[in-house]
Formats: C-alpha cells, sequence, structure tokens
C-alpha cells in the first residue's frame, strides 16, 4: 500500500466540511499546504498518513472530532506533545486529534496547584510555574507532552521526593467516547480518576489536568560522567547508595557516548562512559555535604553537577533529542539490581551501537514507593528501578543495528526484572506486553474501560480492551 492510499478513505466532503464548520481549530487533509508537516512524528522511525488532522483549540472542538469520528467508525487518534515511541499520537487512514494548540496555563500558587491543558509540553509547565518558585514531578526531557506523560505514570527526577507525576494529580477534564464532558477526581468519576493515573489514553481525551505543586526553583544536579572502565564499580556503588539516600535526592543512571559538543571537555567527545544525572531538592546550602560521599567514592571524570533553575535541569538533554530522529525503545522494571544483572549491563552498556543510542536505570523508591499497586493504574509500586534500552539515531540505516542490540540487551535482562515494562517507553508490542505492564490491575481498567468506552472507540494507545462489566 502506498502512502498515498494509506491516508485515502471514503469520506463524503460535505460530512467533512460539516465537521470543519463546527470547528475554531484547523482541519488538515491531505494535499492540504501544511499535512505533510502536521502529520510528522517525533519517532522518524514511524510514517502514518491520518486522513484528517484537526489541530482542536477547545473543548468544543474535540467533543466535535469525537463525535464525528465515532459516527463516521474512524480510527481516532490523540496527539498531546507527541513524543510517543511508538508513534501513537497519529493513524493510517483516521483521524487525529492533535492538542498542540491548546496551550492554556493557570497557576494558583496559593493553592500550590495548576491547571494545564491538554497541549501543553513540560517545559511551557516549567516556565508558568518556576515564576513563583513551585513545580510538580514530571520527567527528564522538557519537549515532552504533559498528556502522554501523566496519563502512563510519570517517572522523573522528583519521583524519590514527591512520588510519580500521576501521585501529584488532583484531577482531570475529559471528553469521553459519547461525546460527554466528566471531571475525574476522588470525588468525582473516582473509578475513572484511579484508571488515569497510569492507564494510557484509553478513556477518552483528557483536556486539562490539575496538578499539586511543591517548592521547586534552584535544585542541585547535573550529569557526572566516569569511564566505562569503572562501570561496574559505579554500578553497585550507585544502586545501594540510592536504595538508602535521603529522598530529597535523585540520580539516575546511564550508559552514554559523550556527545561532541562545547560542553563537554574534547578529550572525552565520543567516548562511551558511565553516567549519574542527579537532582538534590534539599536546602542548597547541605547540597556540597549530601553529594560528598558519592564525589568520595571516585572523583568523576566530568562533573556538571551542581545549582541549576529546575527549569534548565528539565530542558538539559533537549538539544541532543530533536523531533525526526530514528527511536526504538524497550523497557521493563526491577524489584533489585542484582550482582548477575550488574554484569549484564555492563557488557550491553559497553556495545551502545550509535553516539544518541543509551541505557537508562531511573530509581522509583522513595515516596514513589508509599503508594500501593492497587491504589492507582500504576501497579509496579514495589520496584526500585525502571529501566529503558533505547537504540537512538539519525540515519535510518541503523536502525536495524540499533534495534537488535536493544531486543539482546532486553532479552538478557528481563530474565531479572519485575516482568513488566513502563508504558511510556515501549514500543507498539501488543496485548501481552500491555496486560503485563499492569499486572493485577489490568481487570479492574478493561472493566472501567467497558464502562466509558465500550467500543473501543480509543484504541489507538497501549490498549486496554473492554472487559466484563
Amino acid at each position: 500500500m502506498t502512502q498515498k492510499e494509506r491516508s485515502t478513505v471514503s469520506l463524503d466532503d460535505a460530512v467533512v466540511q460539516e465537521l470543519g464548520s463546527r470547528l475554531r481549530g484547523e482541519l488538515i487533509r491531505p494535499g492540504d499546504a501544511g499535512y505533510e508537516a502536521a502529520r510528522k512524528l517525533y519517532n522518524g522511525m514511524i510514517d502514518k498518513r491520518p486522513a484528517l488532522i484537526a489541530r482542536c483549540v477547545d473543548v468544543a472542538d474535540v467533543i466535535a472530532t469525537v463525535t464525528f469520528a465515532s459516527a463516521q467508525q474512524l480510527p481516532l487518534a490523540i496527539r498531546g506533545g507527541g513524543h510517543s515511541g511508538p508513534g501513537l499520537g497519529s493513524v493510517d487512514g483516521g483521524v487525529v486529534i492533535d492538542l498542540v494548540h491548546m496551550k492554556g496555563i493557570h497557576v494558583d500558587p496559593v493553592a500550590r496547584t495548576v491547571r494545564v491543558a491538554g497541549g501543553c509540553t513540560w517545559g511551557e509547565v516549567d516556565h508558568a510555574t518556576h515564576a513563583f518558585g513551585l513545580a510538580t514531578p514530571s520527567g527528564f526531557v522538557s519537549s515532552t507532552g504533559v498528556g502522554g506523560l501523566t496519563l502512563g505514570g510519570g517517572i522523573g527526577y522528583l519521583a524519590r521526593t514527591y512520588g510519580l507525576t500521576i501521585d501529584n494529580l488532583l484531577g482531570v477534564e475529559m471528553v469521553l467516547a459519547d461525546g460527554s464532558v466528566v471531571s475525574a477526581n476522588a470525588d468525582e468519576h473516582a473509578d475513572l480518576f484511579w484508571a488515569v493515573r497510569g492507564g494510557g489514553g484509553n478513556f477518552g481525551v483528557v483536556t486539562s489536568f490539575l496538578f499539586q505543586l511543591h517548592p521547586i526553583s534552584i535544585v542541585y544536579g547535573g550529569p557526572m560522567f566516569w569511564p566505562m572502565e569503572q562501570a561496574s564499580d559505579l554500578l553497585h556503588f550507585w544502586r545501594d547508595f540510592i536504595l538508602s539516600a535521603p529522598e530529597d535526592i535523585n540520580g539516575w543512571f546511564a550508559f552514554v557516548t559523550v556527545p561532541p559538543a562545547p560542553t563537554f571537555p574534547e578529550a572525552f567527545h565520543l567516548q562511551k562512559m558511565c553516567a549519574i544525572v542527579w537532582c538534590y531538592s534539599g536546602p542548597l546550602e547541605q547540597a556540597e555535604e549530601r553529594f560528598r560521599p558519592i564525589r568520595a567514592f571516585s572523583p568523576p571524570a566530568i562533573d556538571a553537577a551542581g545549582p541549576i533553575p529546575w527549569p534548565a535541569l528539565q530542558s538539559i538533554f533537549d538539544g541532543l533529542f530533536p523531533s525526526g530522529l530514528q527511536w526504538y525503545w524497550k523497557a521493563d522494571f526491577f524489584r533489585e539490581l542484582s550482582d548477575s544483572a550488574i554484569d549484564l549491563h555492563i557488557k550491553y552498556g559497553a556495545q551502545l551501537p550509535t553516539m544518541q543510542s543509551t541505557m537508562h536505570l531511573y530509581p522509583i523508591n522513595g515516596a514513589a514507593q508509599r503508594v500501593g499497586k492497587n491504589e492507582t493504574a500504576f501497579s509496579f509500586r514495589d520496584a526500585s528501578f525502571a529501566e529503558v534500552i533505547v537504540g537512538v539515531d539519525p540515519d535510518p540505516a541503523n536502525n536495524e543495528r540499533m534495534i537488535a542490540w536493544a531486543r539482546d540487551y532486553w532479552t538478557a535482562l528481563h530474565p531479572h526484572s519485575a516482568g513488566g515494562g513502563y508504558v511510556n517507553m515501549i514500543m507498539d508490542e501488543g496485548e501481552a506486553m500491555v496486560k503485563a505492564a499492569y499486572g493485577e490491575n489490568y481487570a479492574r481498567l478493561a472493566q472501567i474501560k467497558a464502562r466509558y468506552d465500550p467500543t473501543n472507540l480509543f484504541h489507538i494507545n497501549q490498549n486496554i480492551k473492554p472487559g466484563v462489566r
């Protein structure tokens, strides 16, 4: 099937024009001047050609588009920030609800809350909240969309201190499959609120989020790098340190290739190294003392950790991962990081296939573990680490090699894992992988899905099929 055929469906022009007349936003079709730019995805490995892209500007636009897709029995995808690894923010021959123009953000500094529209990125949220010396837990790259990261759980720099993003979510406004609008929180549609805290985009279009904020302004953080020869000692040290460290300090481990950028000493350019990226959110006057045992373990070859504004830490890697690169993800959770697992990490970490390919281990103990595994849809509350193995490169010619590396790495480590991966960091790998990601919470999610989306209109996602009510 050609690209043109994939975007061609039998749509009556009058019906499409009627939808366009109901939107304040733009309705884009194949052949329109902005179509090629509008359909591009963050992951350049994924190429999809939707029949319609509705760039909604308000809730009414979303209602109209959901109703249209349902009536026309067209597949419907929802695009927030667009960072989906498997490109689940788009669909061949269907309708895309693109929230890119829904950017409203309102900070209440007294209540320490922020209301965020569905099309915002975390960089935009950080800009708004930082003016008040506040922040909420998010991820690691500021161009990531609020919607996708939140609905999948939200692992980030503040997970040990304030929990996952969903642990700081107070409520959502959603457009359901029948076109109705509901608020879901602890008091209203509590079952739906439980489901969206980790259950992804399965239950409707979230048009706004309400988050709890915390006093985060200047943190002490940034990367430290060590030679690959120290990988074993460093991983053992980091594992033991982060499992018992005070909850106001976080640091995730990575295998990386040092970019040839002025930020880094030229002597280390393109060297494979180990890195830990830190974030300490306690009193700055105590930071040097907190980091003393880290630097005493072994002085880093590159030490870039220090006082840094929260938005700067959140965006520190944005330039390394622009939109349009080739991406392939594999993920797992781990309850422990055994010596045998560390040996395997060292074996495969030394084989990074391209400069931007990497492996990250995120600690998710501390505050993130104080929420029960059945209190939200995110089920791996007993895990201490989240692993993501990522093949990344601008050149499609390297795809086969980096995909093979990522799969081999994951296959070797998976027997040591807790048995399921973080939905925000897996490809489109089918029902078995989705069920593994939710564990014993899957059955309840399927029942809630049947209540709110019985026809599975919202299935372009890590899909949870409607179950028995």
